[in-house]
């Protein structure tokens, strides 16, 4: 080996070594902080419950401060904004209809304290659109009893409120 060669052979190693390291590159990281909630859609009614008692034949009788006083209150319990709907039921012998007939009766919900009101159907209807979470809907109901009827028990004519997502 040349004398320039055995000389200098510490000093070419290491410049190879130092050539190697600074081609070498250092990768460093980031962290990305990510969040996620999950979507509750939910309601509740307050206070659930509605007894009209008992009435006479094509009488009516409603939930408003002038009636029973007994508003229900529907809450957006969930964590997004959504819709609510509303429908009524047929209750053996009578059909939930449009307007009173022989074992027809009428049931009718209001918004805005009876000032109008909307006939029930079995089918699912808009009660309140956009309701915010924790937000509320008053709703009041009216029922008019048939012109005639062959069953003077205890009818169940219950209202039934769902929710959406809006």
């Amino acid at each position: 080996m040349p004398a320039f060669f055995r000389q200098y052979s510490p000093y070419l190693l290491a410049l190879l070594v130092a050539a190697f390291v600074s081609v070498q590159r250092v990768q460093g990281s980031e962290t990305v902080t990510a969040t996620v909630t999950a979507q509750e859609v939910s309601l509740s009614v307050s206070d659930g419950t509605v007894a009209y008692g008992i009435l006479a034949l094509e009488a009516s009788q409603d939930t408003t401060g002038d009636g029973l006083n007994d508003t229900q209150t529907v809450t957006n319990t969930g964590n997004v904004t959504a819709d609510f709907t509303i429908n009524g039921q047929n209750s053996s012998p009578w059909t939930l209809a449009g307007s009173i007939g022989a074992d027809q009766y009428m049931h009718q919900f209001s918004i805005d304290d009876g000032t109008a009101w909307t006939a029930l159907t079995t089918s699912p209807q808009s009660l309140s659109s956009g309701v915010a979470p924790d937000g509320t809907t008053d709703l009041d109901l009216k029922i008019t009893l048939p012109t005639s009827t062959s069953s003077y028990d205890e009818q169940s004519v219950d209202v039934t409120v769902q929710v959406s997502a809006s």
